[in-house]
């Protein structure tokens, strides 16, 4: 339940073989996630106004997309780098050699680099590409603090009054961050995270409230933080937790937990 996850400095980064079964797909590097699509077409020029010398190049093989949701698949590709720290904050990526890379014109990757820029992973750097923001503590403490005052009285609410048979509902998703954390690998783990609170939130009936939550969710997972698989475990815990006080209809547990969590998530 913690905000961002990321192996530790000192184990190196785990690498992610997907979740033991888990619902949600391992996605610990680009080159992995990228490894479904499928060839089409050959190299790209570079877009008009991007420039491409002098650029650090990507390593890995190649990778190619399938045209079918282009644009999304490597949306979904550019948040896990973020989240693995591939993407590394401060560094300017180019949208013209990404496209090479994905094996794909700059068009999809810049409309999925505009996305990231609404959301606030990157800038744009007028006629050079997009650079990952370098996000602070303070920021990351903001957005737990903001979590903090949407999450908390939604889920105290809650508990009073969604019955237990409805919260058991929910126990493969928490057993889905469980076996993510014993993999080790830190974009499964971060999707299993938000998968477990969008459940969670979505039983308050509120669409806005799910996008909004999710959206700062999502936000507070990057730049990784630098913890290795003991907290990724210890924070799958907490969510087993939370869902067993949930089904009790123990409240103050349940108040403990959820305060609890986002006082030291950043």
């Amino acid at each position: 339940m913690k905000q961002s996850v990321q192996g530790s400095a000192e184990a190196g980064t785990p690498e992610c073989r997907g979740g033991g079964g888990s619902r949600v797909p391992a996605q610990a590097r680009v080159a992995d996630v990228l490894d479904v699509f499928r060839e089409r077409g050959g190299a790209v020029p570079a877009a008009r106004g991007e420039h491409t010398h002098g650029e650090r190049p990507i390593p890995g093989p190649r990778p190619v997309v399938q045209r079918s949701s282009v644009r999304g698949q490597i949306l979904d590709a550019l948040r896990t780098a973020l989240v693995t720290g591939e993407l590394q904050p401060g560094e300017v990526y180019s949208a013209p050699a990404l496209g090479e890379r994905f094996g794909v014109s700059a068009t999809p990757v810049r409309e999925a680099m505009q996305q990231l820029a609404l959301e606030g992973a990157v800038e744009v750097v007028p006629n050079r590409g997009f650079r990952v923001v370098e996000r602070g503590a303070r920021e990351l403490a903001e957005l737990a603090e903001v979590r903090a005052l949407i999450e908390v009285p939604v889920m105290l609410r809650l508990a009073r009054t969604v019955p237990g048979e409805r919260w058991a509902e929910l126990r493969p998703l928490a057993e889905d961050t469980v076996r993510a954390a014993a993999d080790g690998c830190p974009a499964t783990y971060a999707e299993s995270d938000r998968a477990f609170h969008r459940a969670l939130l979505g039983l308050a009936g509120n669409e806005q409230l799910v996008g909004i939550a999710a959206d700062l969710h999502r936000r507070s997972q990057w730049p990784p933080v630098r913890h290795g698989r003991a907290y990724l475990v210890a924070d799958a815990a907490e969510h087993m937790a939370l869902l067993d006080a949930l089904i009790a209809g123990d409240v103050d547990v349940v108040r403990g937990l959820v305060s609890e969590h986002f006082v030291g998530a950043h």
